[in-house]
């Protein structure tokens, strides 16, 4: 069989799919891969479906070596590739022996490796993803793993040169109000005018932001709800309010007002706003 055996990893290396959603009711997050559409045209550059399980490397810094042949594709933000020491452009083939390494980003957050017949670790709920909050899936890739790959059946897609990404300093986010934009005094108002930056206590539960607080309104100050339940993109409001967007890990439910909940198109621009990146939402109708 076909593997990676890991030398290395950054800050912080899961495997991902698209997720495993429909779960809600028994407590499991939707999990998957944070950026989407990287994963995806990462996997169609070496010839599998958009959704087969790849790494999701966060803040780079993976090395591995392959035991076989594969071809491999590095996307999201501009990163550097090596082979054997060599820098190369992606994708690219490797043969058996051949170590591939996968530098820092110059920005964003997360890069996406894919493997020609993906990582074939065993699903759990019809997902390969590692789901932080609830421990489902595989563990963090950590060094001395080796990852199974699984067989290929598409065919790479060439590309001359693949156009790096790169994240923004400042993104725009837009959002639909509800179901609890009622607890706050103008929430549209309140959302558009307001400036926030990402804390470094983000992850893949929740983006946290810090910056204006948002006020409830007087009958609302001091009250908390009963637990509901969250989709990913709510923006739940703490008492401190200072808003939190949930990812892909979140928790199902929660107790906290959701005064609006961010469009999913907008979600993997989040997945890769580092800590100090300013945010600012567009409210919708």
């Amino acid at each position: 069989m076909r593997t990676l055996r890991v030398l290395r990893t950054g800050p912080q290396a899961l495997v991902q799919d698209f997720g495993r959603p429909g779960h809600a009711h028994l407590g499991v997050p939707p999990s998957g891969a944070l950026d989407r559409a990287s994963l995806a045209l990462a996997n169609r550059l070496v010839g599998n479906a958009d959704g087969a399980a790849g790494l999701e490397l966060l803040l780079g810094g993976l090395a591995v070596v392959a035991t076989g042949s594969c071809t491999v594709a590095v996307t999201g933000p501009q990163v550097a590739v090596r082979v054997n020491g060599r820098e190369r452009d992606s994708p690219c083939h490797l043969v058996e022996g051949d170590e591939l390494e996968v530098g820092t980003p110059t920005s964003g957050l997360r890069c996406y490796l894919a493997v020609s017949g993906g990582i074939a670790v065993p699903e759990q709920l019809g997902s390969r993803s590692s789901d932080l909050l609830s421990g489902i899936g595989p563990d963090p890739v950590a060094r001395g793993d080796v990852l199974p790959l699984g067989e290929s059946t598409g065919i790479p897609v060439g590309v001359d040169v693949l156009v790096p990404a790169r994240a923004p300093d400042e993104v725009e986010v837009p959002v639909l109000l509800g179901p609890r934009d009622d607890w706050f005094t103008d929430p549209a108002g309140q959302l558009a005018a307001g400036s926030w930056v990402v804390s470094d206590r983000s992850n893949r539960v929740g983006l946290r932001l810090a910056g204006t607080a948002l006020r409830r309104t007087g009958e609302a100050t001091g009250r908390e709800l009963p637990s509901e339940g969250l989709v990913t993109g709510a923006v739940q409001v703490p008492a401190d309010g200072q808003p939190v967007v949930f990812l892909a890990d979140h928790p199902t439910t929660g107790g906290y007002p959701v005064i609006g909940v961010v469009a999913e198109r907008a979600l993997p621009g989040l997945g890769q706003a580092r800590p100090g990146t300013r945010v600012r939402f567009r409210v919708g109708r």
